[in-house]
């Protein structure tokens, strides 16, 4: 039996909370505490300063999951003293002083970068703000894979897009240099290319790194999988 933490699941670009509503599904089923908040995306900055405050209000200790984007906020706000470890999925784990775009130019292109749509915009304040999203039409290819075509094409036409420089702001220090980490990397993962996705598991010393055929999505298509490592990494830090 998994001790008890809370389960602090952290989305990426592209999506929104509801993307872990599998892996929610299952945890609260067995009796587990789970939180999914959103994450904004207009500053990478901002994003870190809320999950970390989410985790600090939140009961007990913590499992800070990150997906893509998401994972690079973990690395941050897993800082706190709440958090006894981060399991990163599908993402970019950064250390300090990088950005997500500095890690990804290291490594060769995902299929997604030929397909991404930049629109421009003012907030409330005038200032000029361009974010990316994906084509709908290629969102399921690039994305979703796997999934029905029904599900997909909702999720395309809902996609979260995300602030450029969300993207281009650098990590200050990183969790992952003083606490245990677990990892996930989908070898079909056709936006954030699984190279990236190794390497920074590794640099992180993860204590295990699951690896799967699975699209970006993976928390969807491969549910079960994920949860026995979070039940996995739990029972880690427990013992």
């Amino acid at each position: 039996m998994a001790p008890r933490f809370t389960y602090v699941l952290v989305h990426g670009a592209f999506t929104d909370a509801s993307c872990w509503w599998p892996i929610t599904l299952r945890l609260l089923g067995d009796g587990h505490r789970v939180l999914a908040p959103p994450v904004v995306m207009r500053s990478f900055a901002g994003d870190c300063a809320y999950i970390r405050a989410v985790v600090e209000r939140a009961e007990g200790a913590i499992i800070l999951v990150g997906h893509g984007y998401g994972a690079a906020v973990a690395a941050v706000a897993g800082s706190s003293s709440s958090v006894a470890g981060m399991v990163f999925v599908n993402g970019y784990v950064l250390d300090g002083g990088e950005s997500v775009m500095g890690l990804r130019d290291l490594f060769p292109r995902a299929d997604i970068d030929r397909h991404l749509v930049a629109s421009v915009f003012r907030d409330e304040n005038e200032s000029v703000i361009t974010e990316l999203s994906i084509d709908i039409g290629q969102f399921p290819f690039l994305v979703a894979d796997g999934l029905s075509d029904d599900e997909a094409h909702v999720l395309a036409v809902s996609q979260r897009p995300i602030a450029v420089t969300a993207l281009s702001e650098r990590a200050p220090e990183v969790a992952w240099r003083h606490k245990p980490s677990w990892g996930v990397v989908s070898d079909g993962d056709r936006t954030i290319h699984p190279d990236l996705q190794r390497f920074g598991c590794r640099r992180a010393r993860a204590r295990r790194i699951l690896e799967l055929d699975a699209p970006h999505f993976v928390m969807r298509t491969h549910p079960s999988q994920i949860v026995d490592l979070l039940l996995e990494a739990a029972i880690d830090i427990g013992t």
